[in-house]
């Protein structure tokens, strides 16, 4: 989330017109963005309108849910050229509730999982603060604060409530997962996506696009819930985990997206998971 946060990076209102286009692409009939369609449409229109209405909306928001960052500090959205210069962009929020954002889609999902996920978002922040408090800046992160990175911009939350599902997506089987299990999914296993990077690439869907799944096991009675309990329940227990333990890049699993079954018209056809070099083989020695 931090590159090209740094002060030396300045967006003018005439830049942040010349990206605003890119907000008209959003597809809401995408079954990943379901979650967040609601207030979605509404910050499209904000966004579409401008820069300055777009971050009003965004607080207006932020102000009625009255949300919290890492370190309990009450949630609101700026610009991005006022991040002090010098200061981190993780640290930031943390210190001060204020999430510096641009007029982009990447920065529009952002915004949107701290609504969807409050709890694991401001998990994330404090974790990645305290890396910061220990370690500083330098120019690299160090592992943690990578997977931690790699957490927030590209988490796939794959909830499970059959464990062989779960051995399946570890081990690369695709056609276990996708296709002999296919009536699992929505019964026994759902995908939803968290990353915001990941759902700016899926603006424009590729058959290669590449989640990293973070398996989060899950009761039968959870495919019963309604979407906002499911996220509720998500949000607590990965919250919890990412609390209580550090996490590395190899607590994840790859997920190509567009083969979850309902989520692209092709992969109606078995054919489809046919092709190595997005469904690749391989082999994982150890669980997540």
């Amino acid at each position: 989330m931090a590159a090209n946060r740094s002060a030396g990076v300045s967006w003018t209102r005439s830049k942040h017109a010349d990206v605003s286009a890119g907000f008209a692409d959003i597809d809401w009939a995408r079954p990943w963005l379901a979650s967040i369609e609601a207030r979605g449409r509404r910050w499209q229109t904000a966004a579409l309108a401008g820069y300055d209405n777009y971050l009003a909306t965004l607080n207006d928001d932020a102000t009625a849910a009255a949300q919290v960052t890492g370190r309990g500090k009450p949630l609101a959205f700026i610009a991005q050229e006022a991040l002090p210069s010098g200061a981190s962009y993780e640290g930031h929020i943390a210190q001060t509730g204020c999430v510096p954002t641009r007029h982009n889609l990447h920065d529009f999902f952002n915004a949107s999982m701290w609504f969807a996920y409050p709890r694991i978002k401001a998990a994330l922040n404090a974790r990645q603060a305290e890396q910061i408090d220990t370690l500083g800046i330098g120019p690299t992160r160090g592992g943690v604060r990578d997977a931690l990175t790699l957490f927030d911009e590209n988490a796939v939350f794959f909830a499970c409530a059959d464990a062989s599902l779960g051995r399946a997506l570890r081990g690369f089987g695709w056609r276990t997962l996708f296709v002999g299990e296919r009536a699992a999914w929505g019964t026994r296993c759902e995908a939803r996506i968290f990353g915001h990077a990941l759902l700016e690439k899926l603006v424009a869907p590729y058959k290669a696009c590449t989640g990293h799944a973070w398996i989060v096991d899950v009761p039968a009675d959870y495919f019963s819930l309604d979407d906002a309990a499911r996220r509720a329940f998500i949000d607590g227990c990965v919250s919890e985990r990412l609390n209580a333990a550090p996490i590395d890049s190899r607590a994840f699993a790859p997920l190509p997206v567009l083969g979850v079954p309902g989520w692209w018209d092709a992969n109606a056809s078995p054919d489809f998971y046919d092709d190595v070099s997005v469904f690749r083989p391989g082999r994982r020695s150890r669980g997540c």
